[in-house]
């Protein structure tokens, strides 16, 4: 058999995710903070790129008409004549969104609260307390050692050998100072168990009671389970009495390290407000801190005298700067019209709160507004609204749905929010069980739920189960 040559047609369809394409569907997924970065970002990469001042629309007002529109229609046929299939210029805010920025100020984009002051560290608090006392510098050796073995919750996760191993001491002199670094500010830092914990917290305190004492040192799992009358039984006393005791140990930090962690709060500012005005709901994008970008005139009038090499550098950049002002208006324009759905949706729920979510899917959204379930998805991810019952993140709204008797639906958040009131509600002596609130349950909503679902339920809220739940007199 010959081998030859041959040419042939042959038509085929193939997805092409072109650098605009990606660009648009990552500016849907980014959160307040990250589209904020993402913006600053391609503000000092792109010239073109241009932010509008505080009081620029005021001064446009006094500005030519004609000019006005001279203005705009060139940046209409920009985006009418720019060669977009061939345009290849990197989105540089996907590529380096992790990178750190170099060229702006730490503080940029921190809190206020977090700028007034540095949070205090735990070995840095202690230290500052061993110097300010009589400690030896074999002493300040030895402590520098325990303080670099402390936890989040300000334990001690080595023991006297592994702090041997470090320095030159005896183990007498390891124990001389854990005993009184024990008893600096917080009192109880560095103790190797809860029960050493709370023991040097009531010493320092002045507790003396020999049965409390005993409580703490003997029957900390009795207290966990509440296995209060074999205590009240043992030690001869009344449950009175018993919670006397409980309530001095309540007062106790098992965790005296946790004032002083590193870890910060985040503040969530929403990107969408929900107003109730009248029998409506009003809708607002909050654009508050985000810049008002336009293209930067001054470069556009000097491309023409430009020659060939610097004249298509600059027509990229152009493109890209026209696309992005394209890609943020279709992300707020797509923002507006998910949450416009949602609340046609879910009225119930902004007129009345939790306990009226209704079921609801990507699918239903999406098909509302004719757009597709991944773009709903992208647009919903870290995004929060303000609404009048507080904020909440958009992927909230989209719950699973449980069948009622009448053959209706109900969310499986109102469920929830449900149990949550049904326990808040109860007597602490005699705290529901899961299979009396699926019985309560299926009253008020007319609802079958097993008693392993309301487990579950109960779980995924952080609400202990009825046993510890309960509480003495």
């Amino acid at each position: 058999m010959g081998l030859e040559l041959r040419q042939q047609l042959k038509l085929s369809q193939q997805l092409v995710m072109t650098p605009q394409l990606q660009q648009a569907i990552k500016l849907l997924q980014l959160s307040r903070l990250e589209l904020l970065e993402s913006v600053q970002q391609e503000l000092l990469e792109n010239p073109f790129l241009d932010e509008k001042e505080g009081d620029e629309d005021a001064r446009a007002e006094e500005t030519p008409r004609e000019e006005a529109t001279a203005e705009k229609q060139a940046q209409d046929e920009l985006m009418r004549d720019a060669d977009w299939e061939n345009y290849i210029g990197e989105f540089s805010s996907t590529s380096k969104q992790s990178q750190s920025r170099e060229a702006e100020i730490p503080e940029e984009g921190l809190s206020f609260e977090a700028r007034l002051a540095s949070k205090p560290s735990l070995d840095g608090h202690i230290n500052w307390q061993m110097r300010l006392s009589n400690f030896t510098e074999e002493e300040l050796a030895i402590g520098e050692i325990i303080l670099g073995n402390l936890d989040d919750r300000g334990y001690l996760q080595a023991d006297v050998n592994d702090i041997l191993s470090q320095v030159d001491a005896t183990p007498e002199a390891v124990e001389s100072v854990l005993h009184r670094i024990q008893r600096l500010d917080p009192v109880g830092v560095a103790a190797r168990s809860p029960r050493e914990c709370l023991l040097v917290q009531l010493e320092v305190f002045g507790y003396d009671d020999p049965i409390l004492y005993s409580i703490v040192d003997e029957h900390l799992e009795d207290l966990e389970k509440r296995r209060y009358k074999p205590l009240a039984r043992k030690f001869k006393i009344d449950m009175d009495e018993l919670k006397a005791y409980l309530d001095i140990i309540q007062k106790l930090d098992p965790m005296p390290g946790t004032s002083y962690s590193s870890t910060e709060p985040h503040y969530v500012s929403p990107d969408v407000f929900v107003y109730k005005y009248g029998d409506d709901f009003v809708i607002v994008l909050n654009e508050d801190g985000l810049p008002r970008l336009t293209l930067n005139s001054f470069y556009m009038d000097d491309i023409k005298s430009c020659n060939s090499k610097d004249k298509e550098y600059f027509q990229e950049k152009m493109r890209s700067a026209a696309w992005l002002l394209k890609s943020l208006y279709q992300r707020q324009r797509t923002l507006y019209k998910v949450m416009e759905s949602i609340v046609r949706f879910q009225r119930s729920f902004f007129e009345e709160g939790v306990s009226r979510l209704k079921p609801l899917i990507l699918k239903d959204v999406a098909e509302d507004i004719s757009m597709h379930e991944s773009t709903v998805s992208r647009i919903t991810t870290n995004k929060y609204v303000s609404t009048p019952h507080g904020i909440f993140e958009l992927k909230f709204f989209f719950n699973s749905a449980l069948d009622l008797g009448d053959g209706t639906q109900v969310g499986s958040e109102s469920v929830k929010a449900l149990i949550k009131q049904f326990i808040g509600d109860e007597d602490p002596k005699r705290p529901l069980s899961d299979e009396v609130i699926g019985d309560m349950l299926k009253e008020k909503l007319d609802v079958n739920i097993a008693r392993r679902t309301v487990a579950k339920y109960r779980s995924a809220m952080n609400i202990p189960s009825s046993s510890k739940r309960k509480q003495i007199l």
